[in-house]
């Protein structure tokens, strides 16, 4: 069994090893190219085809300024090209840095599992250390409807090398990864059709929110929803799913089927029971605390493979503070008693304020509570559901769907949530993340700052002020 002084499973945030770590031995073990889910088939790759599909959706909305424009043609496999002509050297760049930059590191580029109590089997060796980081990930998950093994289909590892754009595009799923890449698709040229099992987009958002990006996709895409007893197979030339939506019978049929339901977290393929390490009931979701600590002395866990939210912002966050915790602990471990970690020197991670966003079209923006969180909490609250539309730059866009939804505690005064359906969310909610940080009240972030005429940022101003 070989010995190390801290043992690394997964090269996404848990890559991101300070310098302070320079004279320890380290095991650093990845399965996959290096980098994680962000930057080789998630948030980064995704991002790069959602500003050209942006670009190639201006058209549709141009006309009603006055301005015609059309999209001559789409090159699908120069923007392929453009994407992982950028992304792979960086992820080959990283693995070969660890390589022969690293000295103290040595690469297992095999998978790993867990088989004791900080035990890893890799490749066939074994092993060990005082101290261990699982930042593991995550993966699609394929839910189990009659013949959806049995066809050829594509999840977000892998829709986005295709090397032609597909015709016809069907999608299972409404979440952001569906959304996301079916403004893709859907902007780019293809007919997109989504299959959803719930009653709309984006079911996990605000309910103001969900119903409108419901409608904004509706308008431009085909969406089946409240689908029931569902089966895949093949036929008219590809893949068809046919079901039950609405009391009657519905059929898709896509020369390529996109899976976008969900992912799942890893910790069942690391082997996380077998070493005692605390999961969730599936037996998939690693448990960790606010230090990063799991329920296992000396090992840690971050990411995709224990949060909830699987978010690359989180995920970051979170390696700096279990790098700085493991450090904290030293090389040899934690001794009888010092477990779990507590006491000044150890960092915590505060989760009271994530914000996501979800770069489809139109863009979400969300932080803090929704508005059925707080009904449910029988917090007393107020709502401002501004328009867009309603302040200068946005009446000058001619918006009439996009709003910012405020939700706030009617004594307090502080802000519970934030909820944006429109351009640019993503950007406008950031003055409001920073004033939920700090403490300030809605009547503070309305009008102890300064807002430019006529920005867009208006709207969140305009919002503030009618709470």
């Amino acid at each position: 069994m070989e010995q190390f002084d801290l043992i690394i499973v997964g090269t996404g945030s848990g890559n991101a090893i300070p310098s302070d770590f320079g004279d320890w031995r380290i095991a650093l073990v990845e399965r996959d190219v290096f980098g994680g889910t962000c930057l080789n088939r998630g948030c980064i790759p995704s991002k790069m085809f959602v500003y050209a599909a942006d670009m190639a959706a201006t058209p549709e909305e141009s006309a009603r300024l006055g301005v015609e424009l059309k999209v001559e043609s789409v090159d699908w496999p120069s923007i392929v090209k453009r994407v992982f002509g950028r992304i792979d050297p960086i992820a080959a760049g990283g693995e070969d840095y660890r390589k022969n930059g690293s000295p103290n590191i040595t690469i297992f580029p095999h998978e790993g599992r867990l088989v004791g109590e900080r035990v890893l089997e890799v490749g066939g060796h074994r092993l060990t250390a005082p101290q261990m980081l699982l930042a593991a990930g995550s993966r699609p998950s394929v839910p189990a409807i009659p013949g959806l093994a049995d066809v050829p289909f594509h999840t977000s590892d892998t829709i986005m090398r295709l090397p032609e754009l597909p015709r016809r595009v069907v999608i299972l799923g409404g979440g952001y990864i569906a959304c996301e890449l079916g403004h893709v698709f859907g902007s780019l040229g293809s007919e997109v059709a989504f299959v959803l099992r719930g009653p709309g987009m984006l079911r996990a958002e605000d309910e103001e929110i969900s119903v409108r990006a419901t409608e904004a996709y509706s308008r431009r895409f085909r969406a089946v929803t409240n689908a029931t007893n569902m089966v895949v197979g093949e036929g008219g030339g590809g893949v068809v799913v046919s079901g039950v939506s609405e009391g009657r019978r519905f059929t898709a049929v896509g020369d390529v089927l996109l899976v976008a339901t969900g992912r799942t977290a890893n910790g069942d393929q690391l082997g996380a029971e077998v070493a005692g390490v605390a999961t969730d009931a599936s037996g998939t979701r690693v448990l960790s605390d606010a230090t990063m600590a799991t329920n296992v002395p000396g090992v840690w866990a971050l990411g995709d493979l224990t949060n909830l939210e699987q978010l690359k912002h989180l995920a970051n966050a979170e390696a700096r503070v279990a790098f700085r915790n493991i450090i904290t602990t030293g090389k040899a471990g934690p001794g009888p008693g010092e477990w779990p970690p507590c006491g000044p020197d150890f960092q915590r991670i505060d989760r009271r304020f994530v914000p996501h966003a979800v770069f489809g079209h139109p863009q979400v923006a969300s932080v803090g509570m929704r508005e059925r969180d707080v009904r449910e909490q029988e917090i007393p609250y107020v709502v401002k559901v501004q328009n867009y539309g309603d302040t200068a730059y946005g009446w000058a866009m001619e918006d009439t769907t996009s709003v910012c939804k405020l939700i706030a505690h009617a004594e307090t005064r502080q802000l519970l949530g934030a909820h944006l359906i429109g351009p640019q969310a993503s950007i406008l909610i950031q003055p409001l993340i920073q004033g939920m940080y700090f403490g300030q009240t809605v009547d503070e972030m309305a009008r102890a700052v300064w807002y430019i005429h006529p920005a867009l940022s208006e709207v969140v101003e305009n919002a503030l002020l009618g709470l």
